[in-house]
C-alpha cells in the first residue's frame, strides 16, 4: 500500500517529454499562426489577386479600323465582318484524350464528325485535322494543348456561321468568333496607293515588344508599344493604310469573363458575381480618312491603260498640289493580301506576284525611277534663258546628226533651222545640244533640283525613289577624268544617268503650269469620325517658289502649247482639237543590251524605249498636270500622249457633271492661243 503513494521515476520522466512535447506543440502551432496571418493578412490581397487571375480571364475586343474615302466619299478600304472557327481538342473529340488508369469512364459523345460535315471538310482535311487534335491530346493535363481552342477555318461563309451558331449545344468545342477584315471594294484600283493590311510579322513584332517587355509597367510598354500590337495583330503594310496607321487602327477594348480549370468559360449569376468592375472597356474605333483622289478619275486612268502592260500615271491639282489620281501597273489585289480568304490565299497570291516579271507589287509612280527623255527639256531650257545663256530667237541648224570629235549625235529627223520654241515643240536633239553647251550640266542641275528633282517629294505612303540628278562632281568620282561631253549632253536631254520618278515629274510640271510654286504632294484631305465630323483638316503645303524669271517660264510654256497644237509638234498627230492641253512628249533609251540565250519575247519588250507624256490643262488657266509613262511602250508620241489626253477628257466630264452644265472644252480650246 505504501508503494503506491511514491512517486515512481517513470512519471517524472514523462513529466518532462510532455514538457517538451508541449512546447513543440505550441510552436507548430505559433508557426501556423504566423504562416496564416502572412498568407491572409500581409499577403491576403495578392494571393487573392492571384486567385481571382486563375478564374477570370480578360478578353481582347477587336477594335474597328478607320474607313478610308475618296475625295467625293465613295469607300475605297472598309472593314468587313468576318467569322473563324475554334475547335476545343478535348471537348470535340473526347476520344481522342488518354485513358487513364481508374479514372471513371466518362460517357461523352464525339462531335468532331458532325463538326467536320458542318465546315465541309473534304476527307483530306478531316485525316489532318484529326491527327492534329490526336498530336495535341497526347496528355490530357489542364494547361495541355487538348484543352486549347485551335484555327480551323477563317472567313467561313455566313451559312456554315448560321449553321454553327443554331447547334453550339450539339456542337460542343466548336466556338465562332468574330474577326473583322478588311475589305476594298476596288479591290486592284488604286491598290498602290490605298495599300493593304497584313499580319504582323515577328521582326514588326520583336520591335514593339522587345525582350523583358512582360515586365515593363504600363507607363513604359506605352512608350515602347504605343498601338499595343500583339501576336497576331494585323497592321498597315503599305501605301495609306500603312502611312496612316496610328489614326487608322483604333484602340482595342476588353471584357473579363469567368473560366474553369480546364479553360472553359462559364456564365451565369454565379459567374458575373465574381467579376469585378469595370467588367468590360469599350474599344474605340480608329479614325476615317478623306483621300484627296478621285476613284472615278482613277478609273479613268485604268481604262485608258487598259492596253498596255505597265507604266504609271499621275494627275495633280496645280493649285493646291493634292493629288486626283495615282496609278501604278500592273497591280494586285488587296483583298487577297490582307488575310480575309484566309492564310493559304495569302501565301499563293504572294507566290504569284513576287514571280511576276513586271514586278505588280512596285509602285512605279514613285518607287521606281526612269530616263525621263525629252520631258526633261523643259528645265534645260530654262537653265539657258535664266542666265542668258543663249538667245531664244537664235536659230540652230539640224540635219539630224551632228559630230563631237568622231562621236554623231543623232536627232529624231531633220528639222533644218529651228529656234527654242520650235526645238521644244519638235523634240530637236541637236539645239539642246547646243544648250547643254552653253549651260553646261551643274547650271542645269541646279534648275532641276529647283523644281524638285533628286530629292524624295516626302509623300511617305510607300517607299520613295529619290531619281537621279547628274552633275560634275557625280561623274567625276564615277569616271576619274574621264569627263565627256556626251555627259552633259546625255542630261540635256534627260538621258544618259538622269532618272526621275512620274511624281516628281508631275509635280514638276505643275509648277511650270501655276506660274513656278512647287507644292508638297498631298494624298489625305482631312481626318474624320465615323459620323463624318471633321477632325484634322490639312490645307496645301508650299514647298517653295522656284527661282525662275516669269517671262522665261511664259516663253517655255508657250512652246508646250505647240507640241501639242502646233502642225510640226510631236504630239499634234493625236491632237483633239476639243482639249487645251500644253505638254511635252518623251522616248527614252532604257540601254538594255540583249545577250545570247536571252528570252527573245522578254528581250524585244525590255529594249524598247520608255514612253512619256507630260502635260498640265488647260493652258491659260490650268487646273491640272498629267504625266503618263508607257513603261517599254516604244514612242512617247503615238503611246503615252493619246493616254493623257484621254485622261484630260475624262477629267473635264466628271469636272462639268459635277457641276451640273455639259463638258465645254470646245468652247475652252477656242479660247486658247492659235
Amino acid at each position: 500500500m505504501s508503494d503506491l503513494l511514491v512517486p515512481r521515476s517513470d512519471v517524472g520522466e514523462f513529466r518532462k517529454r510532455y514538457r517538451w512535447l508541449a512546447l513543440f506543440a505550441f510552436l507548430a502551432f505559433l508557426a501556423i499562426v504566423v504562416r496564416l496571418f502572412q498568407l491572409q493578412v500581409v499577403r491576403g490581397r495578392e494571393f487573392a489577386e492571384t486567385a481571382r487571375e486563375n478564374i477570370i480571364r480578360r478578353v481582347t475586343l477587336p477594335t474597328t479600323r478607320g474607313i478610308v474615302r475618296d475625295a467625293q466619299g465613295k469607300v475605297l478600304a472598309s472593314s468587313r465582318p468576318s467569322y473563324n472557327v475554334y475547335l476545343v481538342p478535348g471537348r470535340v473529340a473526347p476520344s481522342a484524350r488518354p485513358k487513364k488508369r481508374g479514372a471513371p469512364v466518362m460517357d461523352e459523345p464525339d462531335t468532331f464528325p458532325r463538326v467536320a460535315d458542318t465546315l465541309r471538310l473534304n476527307p483530306d482535311e478531316r485525316a489532318r485535322l484529326a491527327q492534329r487534335m490526336a498530336t495535341a491530346c497526347a496528355t490530357d493535363e489542364d494547361r495541355s494543348p487538348c484543352w486549347r481552342p485551335i484555327l480551323v477555318r477563317e472567313d467561313l461563309p455566313r451559312d456554315i456561321v448560321a449553321e454553327l451558331k443554331q447547334h453550339q449545344v450539339e456542337l460542343a468545342g466548336a466556338e465562332v468568333t468574330p474577326s473583322p477584315v478588311r475589305y476594298y471594294p476596288y479591290k486592284n484600283l488604286g491598290a498602290h496607293l490605298v495599300g493593304y493590311t497584313a499580319e504582323i510579322d515577328a521582326e514588326t513584332l520583336g520591335r514593339f515588344r522587345p525582350q523583358g517587355y512582360e515586365s515593363l509597367n504600363a507607363e513604359e510598354r506605352a512608350k515602347v508599344n504605343p498601338l499595343g500590337y500583339d501576336s497576331g495583330d494585323t497592321l498597315g503594310a503599305t501605301g495609306v493604310e500603312h502611312a496612316w496607321e496610328s489614326y487608322l487602327r483604333g484602340q482595342r477594348g476588353w471584357e473579363k469573363r469567368v473560366v474553369d480549370a480546364r479553360g472553359r468559360y462559364r456564365t451565369g449569376p454565379e459567374a458575373e458575381r465574381l467579376i469585378d468592375a469595370p467588367g468590360r472597356q469599350e474599344p474605340i474605333p480608329g479614325r476615317d480618312l478623306r483621300l484627296t483622289v478621285d476613284i472615278e478619275l482613277t478609273q479613268a486612268v485604268e481604262k485608258s491603260m487598259r492596253v498596255h502592260p505597265a507604266g504609271a500615271a499621275v494627275v495633280v491639282d496645280v493649285r493646291t498640289g493634292r493629288l486626283l489620281a495615282v496609278y501604278s501597273k500592273p497591280d494586285f489585289d488587296p483583298n487577297d493580301l490582307s488575310g480575309g480568304g484566309g492564310r493559304e490565299r495569302v501565301r499563293q497570291s504572294w507566290a504569284k506576284l513576287s514571280t511576276d516579271p513586271l514586278h505588280p507589287m512596285l509602285d512605279k509612280t514613285m518607287s521606281g525611277s526612269f530616263q525621263p527623255g525629252s520631258t526633261f527639256k523643259p528645265f534645260s531650257a530654262l537653265a539657258a534663258l535664266e542666265d542668258r545663256l543663249i538667245d531664244p530667237e537664235e536659230t540652230v541648224r539640224c540635219d539630224g546628226v551632228v559630230y563631237f570629235g568622231r562621236q554623231p549625235w543623232h536627232c529624231t529627223h531633220v528639222h533644218g533651222k529651228v529656234a527654242m520654241h520650235d526645238a521644244l515643240s519638235e523634240s530637236c536633239n541637236i539645239y539642246f545640244a547646243k544648250v547643254a553647251e552653253a549651260a553646261g550640266m551643274d547650271r542645269i542641275a541646279k534648275v532641276a533640283q529647283d523644281f524638285g528633282f533628286g530629292t524624295k517629294t516626302g509623300l511617305g505612303t510607300n517607299p520613295e525613289a529619290p531619281g537621279r540628278i547628274t552633275t560634275r562632281s557625280w561623274y567625276a568620282l564615277r569616271y576619274r577624268g574621264q569627263f565627256r561631253v556626251g555627259f552633259t549632253l546625255n542630261t540635256a536631254i534627260g538621258q544618259g544617268a538622269t532618272t526621275v520618278t512620274p511624281l516628281q515629274l508631275a509635280l514638276a510640271y505643275g509648277a511650270l503650269a501655276n506660274g513656278g510654286t512647287l507644292y508638297l504632294p498631298q494624298i489625305v484631305r482631312a481626318v474624320e469620325t465615323s459620323d463624318g465630323g471633321v477632325v484634322q483638316d490639312f490645307p496645301p503645303r508650299v514647298h517653295h517658289k522656284v527661282a525662275i524669271r516669269p517671262e522665261n517660264m511664259t516663253r517655255v510654256n508657250e512652246a508646250l502649247w505647240g507640241v501639242v497644237n502646233d502642225p510640226k509638234g510631236t504630239a499634234f498627230p493625236v491632237r483633239d482639237a476639243a482639249l487645251d492641253v500644253a505638254g511635252k512628249t518623251g522616248t527614252a533609251q532604257t540601254g538594255f543590251i540583249t545577250h545570247e540565250g536571252d528570252d527573245p519575247k522578254k528581250a524585244w519588250y525590255e529594249s524598247r524605249d520608255h514612253a512619256w507624256f507630260a502635260a498640265f490643262s488647260p493652258s491659260k488657266d490650268p487646273e491640272i498636270a498629267v504625266v503618263v509613262l508607257i513603261e517599254h511602250g516604244g514612242s512617247g508620241p503615238t503611246q503615252a500622249a493619246p493616254v493623257a489626253l484621254q485622261i484630260v477628257r475624262e477629267y473635264g466630264r466628271l469636272q462639268a457633271a459635277r457641276a451640273g452644265h455639259p463638258t465645254d472644252q470646245r468652247q475652252r480650246a477656242a479660247n486658247a492661243k492659235p
